[in-house]
């Protein structure tokens, strides 16, 4: 199971890459979770100094940017063939 965390303030960019994440895993059948933080310790804590920012399970993916849908697929396919 993928621990997917979407950091961000709340702007629209970060409840695009939240709502992103959800349709990948949905049409992909993969098992995650996904969190949205928005508190600037948590962004601190993963040394985000971007967002929107992607962290799967402790990684961080992408920050300041929205990957495309065929990216992020590839992104956690490549972290599901890691663990």
């Amino acid at each position: 199971m993928l621990d997917i965390k979407v950091l961000g303030s709340g702007c629209p960019n970060c409840e695009k890459l939240e709502k992103l994440c959800k349709e990948v895993i949905q049409e992909n059948e993969i098992e995650a979770e996904v969190e949205k933080l928005t508190a600037l310790d948590d962004f601190n804590s993963f040394g985000i100094m971007m967002t929107p920012a992607l962290v799967v399970n402790g990684k961080i993916l992408s920050q300041g940017k929205i990957p495309v849908k065929a990216t992020l697929a590839s992104l956690l396919f490549t972290v599901m063939a890691e663990t």
